[in-house]
């Protein structure tokens, strides 16, 4: 917590004290989106780092490429690698131009870069995580099943980060439904025929169920009480820490992923707190993304109904 927090209390009052520094986590998370609508060309904020703005800079361009790929496919159009190259960089910055797109890979470059991390620092496997290797050996044949699926997922995701790309089929409905708006919308459309055929043919093709986000989350949903145990971040891994905290708190994942930043520690605690972790767990979390972090006094008085009261009060509800 910051000093100039503690100080403007006259008692150490948990609430009050974690209020605040929500607030200002609450302020930060409003000085992102701005950015990024301008990051590609000056990052400037200590939330958004040059690997952030490389990696969602990739993941716009791939989105564009596949989508002018599959107008292509559909409409027969051929063009020179230079006019596609032109093409592809002008529909990512259209694809740019949506907060809602780009607040979801400002998040998953987020995700990439802490399991990178996290890999790094304490040889925690980006992918097969010692609760998921329980979760494929279950002797529930469906959860096996869904944990390997998931798992196979999560590589590919690994992989796609690595490579600064975004499958289109792993984005959520509503933003592959407003990708598909964007390219109708963009110069140079082949027209509104080409268009619905376009939308007919990938939307046949695409299950957001079957996508990395959709297995997480159910497989989150399939553990039911047990979900706590993935909360436990050397033990679940980062994708299974994430999902189960968004899972837990009824959070957005988007928003649990960006509480792991190191300036958004009291929504951290305020989530880990309301998600039923004790005072030493918590503590716990903080140790292993941060390097340590003092709760304030009292915080173990917090009771978890408080704590999702004191999240509720957020001015922030989603990365959305």
């Amino acid at each position: 917590m910051s000093e100039a927090a503690k100080h403007n209390l006259q008692e150490p009052e948990v609430e009050a004290l974690l209020r605040q520094e929500l607030a200002l986590g609450d302020h930060a998370l409003a000085g992102v989106a701005p950015v990024l609508g301008h990051m590609l060309s000056s990052p400037g904020q200590s939330l958004v780092s040059d690997d952030i703005v490389a990696r969602m800079r990739g993941m716009l361009g791939d989105l564009a490429r596949q989508l002018l790929m599959s107008r292509a496919r559909v409409s027969g159009e051929r063009r020179s690698s230079l006019s596609q190259n032109d093409a592809v960089d002008a529909l990512a910055e259209r694809l740019a131009g949506s907060t809602t797109i780009l607040s979801h890979c400002y998040a998953l470059a987020m995700e990439g870069l802490l399991a990178s991390r996290l890999d790094e620092e304490l040889s925690l496997d980006p992918v097969l995580s010692p609760l998921w290797q329980e979760l494929i050996a279950s002797e529930r044949e469906e959860t096996a099943e869904l944990a390997m699926a998931a798992m196979a997922a999560q590589a590919r995701f690994i992989q796609s980060q690595r490579r600064m790309d975004l499958p289109l089929d792993e984005l959520p409905a509503d933003l592959f439904h407003e990708a598909l708006v964007i390219l109708g919308r963009s110069a140079q459309s082949p027209g509104p025929e080409v268009q619905f055929s376009l939308e007919t043919a990938l939307r046949a093709e695409f299950d957001e169920s079957t996508g990395r986000l959709g297995l997480l989350g159910r497989l989150i949903g399939a553990m039911q009480g047990a979900a706590s145990v993935a909360l436990s971040l050397d033990h679940g891994g980062v994708a299974l820490f994430v999902t189960a905290l968004a899972h837990l708190t009824r959070q957005p994942r988007e928003l649990a992923i960006l509480a792991c930043h190191e300036r958004q520690a009291a929504r951290l605690a305020l989530s880990l707190r309301a998600a039923g972790l004790k005072q030493s767990d918590v503590s716990r979390q903080f140790m292993l993304l941060h390097g340590g972090f003092a709760l304030p006094e009292g915080f173990d008085d917090l009771s978890s109904d408080q704590a999702r009261d004191l999240l509720s009060s957020s001015s922030v509800k989603g990365a959305r």
